[in-house]
C-alpha cells in the first residue's frame, strides 16, 4: 500500500554523457519532475505509487527503469512520441544535443488517466501534482478537478507547479504549493523579489485558495505562509553541483514527514535538508536518508518581521489542518 499517490503524466527518459578515464559514459535514467520526487520519496522509505503514461519505445523503456526503482507504476502506454533529451556533460557544463517534451495526451488517454489517479489514491493519505515534460502536454483544467475531488476524498493535495497550472490547483483549494521565486515572476505574480513582494503573492495565493505556500529563493532562505503568518527557513549552504532537482527533492522531503503525522512547520525542515543535499549530487532526487536526517538538525527556521508579513505569528499546522486552510472562511 503506498502512502503518496504521484501524477507524473509524462516521465522524461535522460541519457547524459558523462566523462570517464578511459572514455565516455552513457547514462540512461528516468527523470522529469515526478520521477525525481518519486526517486526522493523512496530514500526516505515512503512507499509511492506514480500515474503516468508512457508513450512509443520510450515509454517502454521506461516502464522498466521506473520498476527498478522500487516504485509502483500505474501506466497507461500508447504509440507515438515520448519525453526524452540527450545531454553531454564531459565538458563540465551541460549541453543540450537534443530534447523532446513528446505528443500531446488525448482526451480519452486523459480520462483514463483521471480514473488511475482516483483509484490508485485511495490508500494514500498524501497525492502529490507534479507537471508534464510540455507545455501543451495536458490541460490546466485537469488540475483543478483532480484537486477538488481528492479534497473531497479526504486526500492531502501538494502542489508543485507553475503558470496555469498552479492557477488551476488554487482555484482547486491545494493544501500547499511550492513555488520558486523565479516562477512567481514569471508568472507576473511579482516585480522584484524583494521579501515584502513574494509575502504579499504568497498571502495572495492563499487568499485565493490555497492553505499554506512555499517559495524557495536560490541562495536565500525559503519562506513558508501558512495560517500562522510566515517563517524563513534555512539549509545548510553547500557548494553546487547540480541545482537541478532540488526543489523536487525538497518537495519530496516535506510530503514525506507529513505522511509520518508531522506538523507542516516541522515537515518543512526535513524538505530543506532533502533539497540541501541534492545539489552536491549529480543524480536527481537522490540522496542518504540518514544523512539527510543529520543535516535536518543543521535546518534553522526563524518568523519573518511583521512589517514583511503583513503581521503573522508563530504557530504550527497539522495534516489534518492543512484540509481546513484551504476553505475560504478559514483564510485570515
Amino acid at each position: 500500500m503506498s502512502e503518496v499517490t504521484i501524477l507524473a503524466p509524462s516521465p522524461t527518459l535522460t541519457v547524459t554523457v558523462e566523462d570517464h578515464p578511459q572514455g565516455s559514459e552513457i547514462h540512461v535514467h528516468a527523470g522529469g519532475q515526478g520521477v525525481w520526487q518519486a526517486r526522493m520519496l523512496r530514500r526516505l522509505q515512503v512507499p509511492v505509487t506514480m500515474c503516468c503514461i508512457l508513450t512509443g519505445e520510450v515509454g517502454r523503456v521506461l516502464h522498466h527503469l521506473l520498476e527498478d526503482e522500487d516504485l509502483t507504476v500505474q501506466a497507461l502506454t500508447r504509440d507515438g512520441r515520448g519525453s526524452a533529451y540527450v545531454h553531454d556533460r564531459r565538458g563540465g557544463e551541460r549541453i543540450v544535443i537534443d530534447e523532446e517534451v513528446g505528443d500531446a495526451i488525448g482526451r480519452h488517454d486523459l480520462d483514463d488517466l483521471y480514473t488511475a489517479m482516483l483509484r490508485s489514491s485511495e490508500p494514500s493519505s498524501v497525492v502529490l501534482l507534479s507537471g508534464p515534460a510540455g507545455g501543451q502536454t495536458i490541460p490546466a483544467d485537469f488540475y483543478r478537478r483532480l484537486t477538488t475531488d481528492l479534497r473531497a476524498a479526504g486526500k492531502t493535495v501538494v502542489a508543485d507547479l507553475s503558470g496555469e497550472r498552479m492557477r488551476a490547483v488554487v482555484d482547486g483549494g491545494v493544501h500547499l504549493l511550492k513555488m520558486s521565486h523565479e516562477e512567481l515572476k514569471a508568472d507576473g505574480l511579482i516585480g522584484e523579489s524583494t521579501d515584502e513582494e513574494i509575502i504579499s503573492a504568497m498571502r495572495r495565493l492563499r487568499a485565493d485558495g490555497a492553505g499554506a505556500v512555499v517559495v524557495t529563493r536560490a541562495g536565500d532562505p525559503l519562506l513558508l505562509a501558512d495560517a500562522a503568518g510566515v517563517i524563513a527557513v534555512s539549509p545548510p549552504p553547500f557548494e553546487e553541483i547540480e541545482t537541478r532537482g532540488a526543489g523536487d527533492s525538497l518537495t519530496a522531503g516535506v510530503v514525506a514527514a507529513l505522511t509520518r503525522g508531522e506538523d507542516l512547520r516541522h515537515a518543512i525542515t526535513l524538505g530543506a535538508a532533502a533539497g540541501a543535499l541534492n545539489v552536491t549530487r549529480h543524480g536527481l532526487g537522490t540522496g542518504d536518508a540518514d544523512v539527510i536526517e543529520s543535516l535536518r538538525e543543521k535546518v534553522s527556521v526563524g518568523d519573518v518581521p511583521a512589517r514583511a508579513d503583513g503581521g503573522g505569528s508563530e504557530g504550527r499546522i497539522s495534516p489534518e489542518g492543512l484540509a481546513s486552510l484551504a476553505d475560504p472562511e478559514q483564510t485570515p
